[in-house]
């Protein structure tokens, strides 16, 4: 039986947070600093594993074929083969697993996909279960764990509405070295209906895990950062900015006229730029136009033609045009404001 690594990355949800942003575009499809969230995902996540990731699934609802094509494609440009699974329901995160049930065998990573980080810690693929944490200032706002002295988990804690002495949150990423043990659990869950308002939860099938004797360790990331709202993924986008300052981010094919352009700054090809201040922590899809603009900390996608705007902590989607705007906008696709 093939027992190479694979990623299954559930990401069926339809955004609600994020709109008027995901009413065109899935939020893993998204970009940030000219890649969409879900392959910087991948990417950091095969940074981690200490052998080549050989297939990622992707658990969606219908998206449509052209979303399922750059899927495939990305999982392609890191060596692997990319499987698409449809969750035709939002029955929860255990559910959602479950639908890629013929990928969950062998070594296996959950990855949701609305959740990047940094790290430089390397996968130790010889322990049972990994899940993957980060330290919260505020636990009662997510699923945390209490730990032993030896790292082992000990107590899984949803939304604590009491303070608790752990401030290890998980961030929604977990390694199972045998994926057959994590399917039976979903699969008894269903089987019996143990749901949580609605929905069949993984953290259920992780505590039966866990009694049945499975020993689950953490690592701590460095960052975690959330991408669940359009300010948070501001956000997300100068933190990848300041992380990758160092590289050239700015596309050799751009036409940058009588403009400043504040680094660290992503200017993807074929963008044009005149009479403007850019930066810093600001992003551009390819193709896009901006004149007369002041614009900082702010995310722009692709096709875009923007002027006369002066903008920060702002988002604004593909093919917008935005003439004479001040302060902090969320703008959708296919949008014109003037």
């Amino acid at each position: 039986m093939n027992n190479k690594m694979k990623i299954i990355i559930p990401m069926a949800g339809i955004g609600k947070r994020m709109r008027p942003h995901t009413l065109t575009v899935p939020k893993p499809l998204i970009r940030i600093a000219g890649k969409p969230i879900v392959q910087r995902l991948i990417e950091e996540i095969v940074k981690v594993c200490q052998e080549t990731v050989d297939e990622i699934d992707f658990v969606i609802s219908d998206f449509g074929k052209d979303v399922e094509n750059q899927l495939i494609t990305i999982a392609k440009n890191v060596g692997a083969k990319g499987k698409i699974y449809y969750q035709n329901e939002p029955l929860g995160t255990a559910h959602a697993i479950l639908c890629a049930e013929k990928s969950l065998y062998g070594k296996t990573i959950i990855a949701f996909a609305d959740t990047l980080f940094k790290t430089n810690f390397t996968l130790d693929q010889s322990k049972e279960a990994i899940i993957w944490t980060s330290k919260v200032k505020d636990p009662s706002a997510f699923g945390v764990v209490k730990i032993d002295s030896n790292n082992i988990i000990t107590d899984f804690i949803e939304k604590p509405l009491q303070p608790v002495d752990t401030n290890l949150a998980i961030i929604g990423i977990y390694y199972f070295k045998k994926g057959e043990y994590l399917k039976d659990e979903l699969k008894y869950l269903i089987a019996h209906k143990i749901q949580k308002n609605g929905e069949y939860q993984i953290t259920d099938a992780l505590q039966n895990m866990m009694e049945k004797g499975t020993s689950f360790y953490t690592n701590s990331i460095e960052e975690w950062l959330d991408c669940g709202n359009k300010d948070a993924t501001v956000h997300a986008n100068k933190r990848i900015l300041e992380f990758n300052k160092n590289e050239n981010l700015v596309s050799l094919s751009a036409k940058i006229h009588n403009s400043i352009i504040i680094k660290p700054c992503f200017i993807g090809d074929n963008v044009y730029i005149k009479n403007s201040i850019i930066g810093p922590y600001v992003s551009v899809g390819e193709n896009s136009c901006i004149e007369k603009s002041v614009i900082n900390n702010s995310i722009i996608q692709m096709e875009t033609k923007v002027s006369f705007v002066n903008i920060e902590n702002s988002m604004i989607g593909n093919h917008v045009e935005l003439t004479g705007k001040q302060n902090d906008v969320s703008i959708g696709d296919y949008t014109i404001l003037k």
